[in-house]
This record gives C-alpha cells, sequence and structure tokens, in this order.
C-alpha cells in the first residue's frame, strides 16, 4: 500500500478527507499527540489510541540524542520501541537545533551545535535528518529547514527560507524511493505574502507527498498566525494534505482548520495536563484552585474520558495539590480527549456542510465561560 490523500468533502475552505498508509488511516483534520522522546507523556500508546488519536509525532532531534536512532533502529524501529503500531510523523530536528541547542553554527551544509543535555557536539545536515528518520522508521518524515526566531528582519527572513528551499531539494534527494513512506516539504517565509508564495513555489516545483507550514506559532500571536494563513496554505496544493505546525490551542487550531489547515500537532494538551491546566468545551480550568476543592462535579458534565467518567472535580484538585502521579496521567487524558473532541467535531461538520454552524457554537459555548485566573 502507498501513500495517499483522499479529499472527501469542503466547507468554505475548510476540509476533510483520510490520509492513507500501509499503518492505517488518518482522518483530516487531525490533531497529533507529541511523544517528543518515544513518549507521550503521562499516558500508555493504549490510552493516547482510546482518545481518537489516529497519529502520533515523535522528535528528530531529541531521539538521535537519546538513546540514538542507531540504537533505536537495532531494536526494531520507533514504532516497536513505543509500542505504537499507527502511523508516525518525525519532525526533522530544525526547529529543536533553533530553540534548545547552544553554540549553534549554522553554514550551507547544515547545523553544528552542542546538546542540550550533555554538551556534545552534533551535526545535522539534510542528508543525516533523512538517515535518522529513516532509522526510526518515521511513515511520514519532515525536510529539513532553518526555522529562524521572530521577530527578524526581511532579509534574515528571505535568505533563511532560500536556505531552506535548497536543503528541502537535498532532503528529497536523500530520502529516496520510499514506498509507503512520505517526505513532507516546509513552507518558511515568516509573515512576508510573496515570501510565502516563493517558498510554496520552489517546493511545489521539487515536488512533494505532502506540504507543512513551519515558522509559526513562534510567537507571532493568533493575529498575525491568521494572517498569515489567509494566503499562505492557498499557495500549496490543493490535492496534498496541508499541515500547520507547533498548533496550538484549541481556539487556534479551529481557526486553522477554517483557513484549509488538514493537520497539526502541540504539547500544549498533554504539557497542560501535567501543570493542573485543563480544556474545557466552557473554557480553561486550574484544578489546583481552591474553588474545585469541594466540587463534586466532572471536569466537563459532556465529557466520556475516564477523568470525567470517574472521579470529582474535588478529588483532581486533591491528587494535582498532593503531586500524585495519577493527576498527571488523568488530566492529559482529558486534555487529549478534548482535543480529539474537537477534530471530530470539525471533521463531522464539514462533512455535513455546516462548519460555520459548529464554529459559531463552539466560540458561543466558550464564551459562556467556566474559566479560572491562570
Amino acid at each position: 500500500m502507498t501513500f495517499s490523500f483522499t479529499l472527501n468533502a469542503r466547507d468554505g475552505r475548510a476540509r476533510t478527507g483520510v490520509i492513507s498508509t500501509p499503518r492505517g488511516e488518518i482522518r483530516t483534520p487531525a490533531f497529533m499527540p507529541v511523544g517528543t522522546a518515544a513518549t507521550v507523556k503521562a499516558m500508555m500508546p493504549e490510552s493516547v489510541r482510546a482518545t481518537g488519536a489516529d497519529i502520533l509525532l515523535g522528535n528528530t532531534y531529541h531521539l538521535m540524542l537519546r538513546p540514538t536512532a542507531e540504537r533505536i533502529d537495532r531494536l526494531g524501529g520507533l514504532h516497536r520501541f513505543m509500542n505504537w503500531d499507527r502511523p508516525i510523523l518525525t519532525d526533522s530536528g530544525g526547529f529543536q537545533v533553533m530553540s534548545l541547542a547552544s553554540l549553534r553554527k549554522l553554514t550551507e551544509e547544515g547545523v553544528t551545535f552542542k546538546s542540550h543535555i550533555d554538551g556534545s557536539r552534533h551535526t545535522l545536515t539534510p542528508e543525516r535528518s533523512m538517515e535518522i528518520q529513516k532509522l526510526l522508521g518515521s511513515d511520514i518524515v519532515m525536510c529539513f529547514d532553518e526555522c529562524p526566531a521572530l521577530p527578524a528582519s526581511r532579509d534574515r527572513i528571505a535568505d533563511s527560507m532560500r536556505l531552506s528551499m535548497r536543503w528541502a531539494a537535498r532532503s528529497k534527494e536523500a530520502f529516496g524511493d520510499r514506498p509507503g513512506h512520505a517526505l513532507f516539504g516546509i513552507q518558511q517565509g515568516g509573515l512576508e505574502p510573496d515570501l510565502r508564495q516563493e517558498s510554496a513555489e520552489a517546493l511545489r516545483e521539487i515536488g512533494f507527498d505532502g506540504y507543512a507550514l513551519g515558522g509559526l506559532a513562534v510567537g507571532e500571536g493568533q493575529e498575525a498566525m491568521f494572517g498569515c494563513l489567509d494566503h499562505a496554505p492557498e499557495h500549496l496544493p490543493q490535492d496534498k494534505p496541508r499541515y500547520l505546525m507547533g498548533v496550538g490551542k484549541p481556539d487556534d487550531i479551529v481557526g486553522a482548520v477554517a483557513r484549509g489547515v488538514d493537520m497539526m500537532d502541540c504539547v500544549l494538551p498533554s504539557r497542560s495536563g501535567r501543570t493542573g491546566q485543563v480544556f474545557t468545551r466552557l473554557g480553561v480550568l486550574n484544578i489546583k484552585n481552591a474553588r474545585h476543592q469541594d466540587d463534586p462535579r466532572p471536569l466537563d458534565d459532556t465529557c466520556t474520558c475516564p477523568a470525567c467518567a470517574n472521579y470529582s472535580r474535588a478529588y483532581l484538585h486533591h491528587v494535582f495539590r498532593s503531586q500524585e502521579i495519577i493527576s498527571s496521567m488523568l488530566l492529559t487524558w482529558h486534555n487529549l480527549h478534548y482535543f480529539q473532541d474537537i477534530m471530530q467535531g470539525m471533521r463531522t461538520a464539514i462533512a455535513e456542510g455546516r462548519f460555520e454552524a459548529w464554529q459559531k457554537d463552539f466560540h458561543d459555548t466558550r464564551a459562556q465561560g467556566d474559566i479560572d485566573p491562570l
């Protein structure tokens, strides 16, 4: 079986479809939980699947440092290593080199840097990134790119984008012919419409199985991000999946889908679960707040996740304040379940031609407010 994308319905610019891979189908719009170090923190793989997730994201940078891609390959590949038999997308490592590594030196060849873990020196190039992701056994591989931190000058963004396009061509060549596996190109160009278009044209000329929108959700704010998404996805092929990297909050996700995005990922639901931040249809709760200590209600009375079905806010407040491990498990499960509920709601609404009404109800319900100060 080969990699393919079937677009089933459109409603405005919102789309729903199916990505088919040898390891299973991915329903779009899709939210990918992040398994940075071969695990979604505080979750068992079967629990992640139970939330409705069709695909996970793994991290090239972290896995190349520890336990190393070569070790994972010797142990049977990332799917076997982490006991997840469905599709995995791995990022290229470019963003983490920018955001985590020290003594970073950028050249045409690639990036040399010191590990944030032990200070050891490493080099990532397009060819090495492709090699690592092949060793991991990734179903969807991301091109190696350079992601400058915003704000940055137009000249810096343009130079970075054009370097990333040259690296994209090298990534494609190094990826080679791998039936059943997909390679995604990454559009860059910051918030500049003409640079986004130039990047998309370069990627289309190279040719990829899917296309990502990179260089967003890096501190520019929702209004600026949506402004970019008002035009950037339309430069990408209509018949390929579009992936917005590193997004995000529920209203970011809904706004992105409304602008033609098919795939997203973010650490937010799992990271927030570990810090007591809970996403519900009525807003965001901070479970450590004292107002929950005597509250017998569930987090969300419409949610069917184990945290809501079996435990009260009072109990969840108690185990969080007591620093019990079950708190991270239950709150993360709830957050991931809620995010997947949003995705299923959007898929159904788009298929039935009522996405605009669904979107209005989503925002109106959240405006009712059951929100804690954070």
